[in-house]
């Protein structure tokens, strides 16, 4: 069997500088290069391979998208509009997104010009007709104005007939 010298005195040539050096303190680099330890560089994080496991489908414990419940809306003061003698009520709600034939009940209004406050608040609610995106009308036919103006205070609010908690 062969035997290797111990390369006490020997020399090697480095493969990135090209210098001679020292046998035993020669090193090999990951892409085989044969370099002295001044030299070397170790392999780069990027180069190594990750483990790819397939993408997730699904989650585990998945709800479905949640449909909120309907909410009485404040008003902006005194949004209804009253008009003498006449028993329609003209309500501006802003971008409400109502459809002729809604119920909605007013709460916390202020009666004035002639409309009680506790027919406002009726709590069955009216059945409206939507004029605009803004606008909608109802017929409290128990009160008529008495006095063209607007009223409703500036806490009222319109929603459904029934609210959930």
């Amino acid at each position: 069997m062969a035997t290797f010298a111990r390369g006490k005195f020997a020399q090697a040539i480095s493969d990135r500088s090209g210098q001679a050096f020292p046998y035993k303190e020669m090193v090999r680099e990951w892409n085989g290069s044969w370099v002295h330890i001044s030299e070397y560089e170790k392999k780069h994080p990027q180069l190594e391979k990750k483990a790819h496991a397939a993408d997730p489908q699904g989650l585990q414990n998945a709800r479905p998208a949640r449909t909120e419940p309907p909410v009485a809306r404040l008003l902006t003061l005194n949004p209804l509009t009253v008009t003498t003698g006449s028993s329609t009520i003209s309500v501006l709600e802003e971008a409400h997104g109502r459809s002729t034939g809604d119920v909605v009940c007013f709460r916390d209004g202020e009666g004035n010009l002639g409309i009680e406050s506790g027919n406002i608040n009726y709590a069955s609610g009216y059945t409206i007709t939507v004029t605009n995106a803004d606008n909608y009308t109802f017929n409290i036919n128990i009160d008529t104005a008495n006095a063209n103006g607007r009223t409703g205070g500036g806490s009222i609010s319109a929603g459904p007939v029934t609210l959930t908690p």
